[in-house]
């Protein structure tokens, strides 16, 4: 089934020549200082690259998904993990909640500032002793009248310390379970906010931050929705959050493949190139079948979504099985260039190293299995909470 129209494709087309232009030339720096300069998401903002499934009263298109599929897979061809992150952090894993279930005040504050390039989001749900087990964060926000007074810690924030806000996970109310979570959007240059740059493995190019808060002042309009409805809304959000890392995964994946292909073309051992060595041309025969399988598996699930239907078992397999693939295809293609592969001087290092993060984000492979599993093998039921 054919998911892109002429209008996908012209699209993509527009896209691929920008990014060739203005990013792909740009992305050894970019790596090596360890952060983009904000002036690409404004000329991104711009070109109308951005907001692209956002309602047209705040700047957006109006689109459907697969516009942001296309946004991410070409993206992803940079082989920069760290630059593709950077918007689907903004894009879909943050202001979202805001799109959703914020007030039309909270609406016309932040996301014509998200769509033109000129505000970058985060979203603060993993604390130093809370990961996938949201009931249980210990961020707290106390009612203090016409504000909340916020303090705690999170931790592994992507744009934390690039950021301008960072939707927040908070108890309001520490003896009501998951019913006393909620949403707060927190500007980043509050008073009291502390955060700490985490030097890590791979995504060099994004920062990834430890936020504390130190009794922050939050005004109660930065609430979004009600009080106490943050857990369900943080539920129908991580499906997308986790759906995302198909289109960034398959781009990478043929990018890698491509790459590996143009290297064994040219690379001569024994008196040939090494792509007629039949032990690798397998290799290459199987790794491709393997991403062609999950892309149209992941397409029909970007498909679900675009049509607003909830599944959260196939999402999860989704997500489960494109992000052991991408590893598995990282680690195979940097095998093909031997030596080289170990380079930094040679695409597949830097891939190596971005592609390690994607079966722990946004939900580690162990939690998709526990929930395919609880779906399957209990008929557990996974509903969309109405707002």
């Amino acid at each position: 089934m054919n998911y892109f129209t002429k209008e996908h494709e012209m699209f993509r087309e527009s896209l691929r020549d920008f990014l060739n232009r203005e990013v792909k030339g740009n992305i050894e720096k970019w790596e090596s200082d360890q952060k983009i300069p904000k002036e690409i998401w404004k000329k991104m903002g711009d070109q109308g690259f951005l907001g692209l499934t956002y309602p047209e009263k705040y700047g957006g298109f109006g689109l459907d998904f697969f516009f942001e599929v296309i946004l991410f897979e070409e993206m992803s061809r940079m082989n920069s993990g760290g630059f593709v992150i950077t918007q689907q952090v903004v894009q879909c894993m943050s202001s979202p909640y805001i799109l959703k279930y914020g007030s039309e005040n909270l609406k016309q504050k932040y996301l014509p500032g998200i769509i033109s390039g000129d505000l970058i989001g985060c979203i603060g749900i993993t604390e130093p002793d809370t990961g996938s087990d949201v009931k249980n964060i210990k961020t707290k926000a106390e009612d203090k009248g016409d504000y909340y007074l916020l303090n705690g810690s999170k931790t592994f924030i992507t744009n934390g310390v690039y950021g301008d806000f960072v939707i927040t996970v908070a108890k309001t109310d520490t003896t009501a379970g998951t019913k006393g979570i909620s949403l707060l959007v927190v500007d980043l240059n509050s008073e009291g906010i502390n955060r700490t740059k985490i030097n890590k493995l791979g995504w060099h190019a994004s920062d990834t931050a430890e936020i504390s808060f130190d009794n922050v002042k939050v005004s109660k309009e930065n609430l979004i929705g009600e009080e106490g409805k943050g857990f369900y809304y943080l539920m129908n959000g991580l499906q997308l959050e986790r759906l995302i890392f198909v289109p960034s995964s398959i781009g990478a994946m043929e990018f890698a493949i491509t790459e590996s292909i143009k290297y064994m073309k040219q690379r001569k051992s024994f008196g040939q190139t090494i792509d007629k060595f039949q032990v690798l041309r397998h290799k290459i025969a199987t790794l491709s079948s393997e991403i062609e399988a999950i892309k149209v598996f992941g397409y029909y699930c970007c498909e679900l979504y675009n049509k607003k239907i909830y599944d959260v078992k196939l999402c999860s397999m989704a997500k489960l099985l494109v992000t052991e693939l991408h590893e598995k295809v990282s680690t195979e293609c940097l095998q093909f260039f031997g030596g080289n592969g170990f380079s930094e001087e040679y695409p597949m290092a830097r891939m190596y190293r971005d592609s390690r993060v994607g079966t722990i984000g946004a939900g580690t492979s162990e939690i998709m299995k526990e929930i395919i599993s609880k779906i399957v093998l209990e008929e557990a039921e996974y509903k969309e909470t109405k707002s």
